[in-house]
């Protein structure tokens, strides 16, 4: 048995795999997406995430905190992340819920009894259960072993993943997986560097080895005005899935679900004042695809 950290576990999923589904999120991934909407996921490592609207400046974080790390700045009680040791204890006496942490520890055990709560529904629905995050390949031991335990109760299984981890990762889990969730970004290595922090040369190999291997994929395609929805991106993807065996394509249009959580991790928002694609935008870019009689789903 295995533990790992997750920050939340979402029942009666639709969008991330066939039927109903019990998606988990792990924390941590080694990508810095601009568009990112769990900012919460990216560190492996618990956090506290704070919402101003809630707190009325009783003082009662910076009694209990016995690191001394919380001083009022400006209007707001402020953390020192140097200083905080992120035991909990100004999220405990906190009356109005302002301080949240953000982070749970649970073992594999603990896991797949939640996730088998709902085997009705996966059986009814085609459903099962999905490991996202974050990345959740950014804890291999932990995925691995909850993957073994769902398919040793016959529950089937998604993973949805960046694609940016080492090999063997991939490679220890791939007949325990049912269905990759598979993230192409940026087909333009200068611009994958710029807007998610990595080169996606190791993506692309990836995808490629799976696809040998005969595993079943999902791409999914976030769609970021200005960024990804230009031409030469939507052709290059369409040259790199006639080298690959994809089932089909999700298109995700851009969002501002997740833009509040930066403010409350006190993390900066680099894309303030982006828009969604409208329908007609994200048709045509699926028209593109249909064109060389590729699968195409927008959102999901």
């Amino acid at each position: 048995m295995t533990s790992g950290i997750i920050f939340n576990i979402q029942k009666y999923s639709i969008h991330d795999g066939p039927g109903i589904r019990t998606t988990v999120f792990f924390k941590g991934c080694p990508l810095k997406c601009w568009w990112c909407h769990n900012p919460e996921s990216q560190n492996l490592k618990h956090e506290i995430m704070f919402f101003e609207e809630r707190c009325t400046v009783c003082g009662r974080c910076i009694k209990k905190c016995p690191e001394g790390a919380i001083k009022i700045n400006h209007v707001f009680p402020e953390i020192d992340k140097f200083k905080c040791t992120l035991c909990g204890k100004c999220t405990d006496f906190c009356p109005n819920n302002a301080r949240e942490q953000v982070g749970k520890n649970i073992t594999s055990d603990e896991l797949i009894e939640e996730i088998a709560k709902d085997e009705v529904f996966y059986e009814e629905s085609g459903g099962g259960a999905t490991f996202s995050g974050g990345e959740p390949l950014a804890q291999a031991d932990f995925l691995d072993d909850i993957l073994t335990k769902c398919k040793d109760r016959g529950i089937h299984t998604a993973v949805d993943t960046s694609g940016y981890a080492p090999w063997k990762s991939f490679e220890r889990i791939a007949d325990k997986v049912d269905l990759f969730l598979y993230d192409i970004k940026l087909m333009d290595n200068k611009n994958h560097k710029k807007y998610i922090g990595v080169e996606n040369t190791l993506i692309i190999e990836n995808l490629k080895k799976l696809s040998s291997m005969g595993c079943n994929i999902y791409l999914r395609m976030p769609i970021i005005k200005g960024i990804n929805d230009n031409r030469e991106h939507i052709d290059n993807t369409i040259k790199l899935l006639s080298n690959v065996n994809v089932e089909q394509v999700n298109l995700l249009p851009y969002h501002k679900i997740g833009m509040d959580k930066y403010r409350r991790l006190r993390m900066n928002y680099k894309l303030s004042g982006m828009e969604k694609p409208s329908s007609e935008e994200m048709e045509k870019i699926s028209q593109q695809f249909k064109r060389h009689g590729i699968k195409i789903k927008i959102g999901g």
